[in-house]
């Protein structure tokens, strides 16, 4: 009976939002913090982007962008939260976005927005099934295996779901313990080297020191996004204004402390640094296969890339939400359809997958294309969260801005304003950083073009707009009937009358008080 009551609010608080209930609500909360913990993928990302901070940087960048970019992730997270929390649609932040903005600004901040985060994720996509080696044959059928899986109906989503925090946070865990009990006490490396100036190796070829140590924020960086992926599974959660950002919250505390534990490790039993990455390419599994021996380092390997094929899953089936939520409009955008049989968005599920599918084409050995997936990934997603955060505090007196928090609530005073403006301004600053080269000399093979594409996808989206689509869209539009919109005004004015009887009883308690 709980469960019915839970839903029935769930639907409730939707339609006040402006959207017709289409999914079946059918995510836990053990399911959604699995799914917010399985989007970060913490032991495959880290094996993905290790080399970068620990090649360029040395260990102590290793250790200490990690804690850094994990506390200022952490602000970025309880500011998503909240927004969340207070619109808990599939359309996440693109929906939120135009609904923090005055109404002349809400077609062209949503577009934007939209295709920020859209693009961001489906890069996401590419590069969770991207490795070295990879045919792009293999890489295309893997996206299809994650299609069929998505096309399932929600409840098998959610079952498979509810296990992959398990093998994402337990393989962690066994590889720490594995490396600490494999690694002689004598070979392990110094504290100086893991968090001192020993360990500042700079290997850039033309940065000083500072700007080598700040590189390691890189990895912290493409570790920890795609944070609002539980709230385009909000429609499809149980008490979705709670447990969506909750997971989100428990996903970034848990990863961040995880991810610095997990690195520590790693840079303890490292081995000469002059050895990595080895013939495996990967410096993470080249100091597995150092400790643990060729067999065991394979064996634990295997959970490493189950992690990564899990993040890849995770991630189709958020962005797949994001297009259908991007469609959604009263005449049935053709991606915003809901097939009867599973009662999710297949249409908007394979173009999705094709979409992913393409970029592999292009060049999947070309360390240029793989660098601008990376790119495209961290900076297009961070700028899509940080402008509604942005417009929610320029905005905020606002007569057209009414925002109403969700159960998830920093509150009015500074801790909320604080924690808005430091992720503001670091994520502004982090683009920097990954606009920067990485290496010197400079040269078209390894030119970081993070700048030009996050540039470009914000320049001709805005093209777009203004030439075309500013005839056809119009912003997140409701598809609610007119029957139940006119319910809805007919509750609205009851809760006023009924908000209005409450204070006139107040008021005569008072003044029989004061008698």
């Amino acid at each position: 009976m709980s469960g019915t009551t839970d839903v029935y609010d769930d639907d409730h608080r939707l339609e006040a939002l402006g959207y017709k209930p289409s999914f079946r609500r059918e995510f836990s909360n053990l399911a959604t913090i699995s799914f917010a913990f399985s989007i970060m993928g913490l032991c495959s990302s880290v094996a993905t982007t290790l080399n970068t901070p620990l090649l360029l940087g040395g260990p102590a960048s290793v250790t200490w962008c990690w804690l850094l970019g994990s506390c200022m992730c952490f602000t970025l997270g309880s500011s998503i939260a909240e927004i969340v929390s207070a619109f808990p649609t599939c359309g996440g932040l693109y929906t939120a976005s135009a609904q923090l903005c005055p109404k002349s600004h809400r077609a062209i901040v949503g577009w934007i927005v939209g295709w920020l985060n859209i693009l961001g994720q489906v890069a996401g996509v590419v590069v969770n099934g991207l490795t070295q080696g990879k045919t792009v044959g293999l890489f295309a059928g893997l996206l299809i295996v994650h299609g069929l899986l998505n096309s399932l109906a929600t409840r098998y989503l959610a079952f498979a779901t509810r296990g992959f925090v398990f093998v994402n946070l337990g393989a962690t865990v066994v590889i720490i313990i594995v490396l600490l009990a494999t690694t002689p006490r004598s070979e392990m490396q110094s504290a100086t080297y893991v968090f001192g100036s020993q360990g500042i190796v700079n290997q850039t070829g033309g940065w000083n020191n500072g700007i080598a140590f700040l590189l390691g924020l890189l990895s912290v960086q493409w570790t920890m996004t795609d944070y609002d992926a539980t709230a385009h599974i909000s429609e499809e959660v149980r008490r979705a204004a709670y447990a969506a950002p909750a997971a989100i919250f428990i996903a970034v505390i848990g990863t961040g402390i995880l991810g610095w534990l997990l690195n520590i490790v790693l840079m303890l039993c490292s081995g000469p640094i002059e050895n990595l990455p080895g013939i495996s390419g990967s410096a993470f599994l080249q100091i597995m296969v150092l400790r643990m021996g060729t067999p065991a380092a394979l064996f634990l390997w295997s959970f490493v890339c189950l992690t990564a094929f899990f993040v890849a899953q995770t991630a189709l089936h958020a962005c797949s939400r994001t297009v259908y939520a991007f469609s959604r409009l009263p005449d049935n955008g053709y991606f915003g359809h809901i097939a009867s049989s599973t009662r999710t968005p297949l249409r908007a599920i394979w173009f999705t997958t094709i979409l992913s599918i393409l970029p592999g084409f292009l060049d999947l050995a070309s360390p240029i294309a793989a660098n601008a997936i990376f790119a495209l990934t961290a900076i297009a997603l961070d700028l899509s969260y940080i402008i509604p955060i942005f417009l929610r505090r320029i905005y905020a007196n606002h007569p057209d801005v009414n925002f109403r928090p969700g159960p998830f609530y920093m509150g009015p005073g500074i801790l909320g304003l604080a924690a808005n403006v430091t992720c503001i301004s670091w994520t502004l600053f982090v683009c920097v950083i990954f606009s920067l080269p990485t290496v010197f000399p400079v040269t078209k093979f390894n030119m970081n073009y993070a700048s030009a594409i996050a540039v470009g996808v914000i320049f001709l989206s805005g093209v777009w707009y203004v030439l075309s689509a500013h005839r056809h869209y119009h912003g997140p539009t409701s598809n609610l009937d007119a029957e139940t919109k006119a319910r809805l005004g007919l509750e609205k004015v009851q809760a006023e009358s009924s908000s209005i009887s409450e204070k006139e009883k107040d008021h005569v308690f008072v003044s029989l008080d004061s008698a």
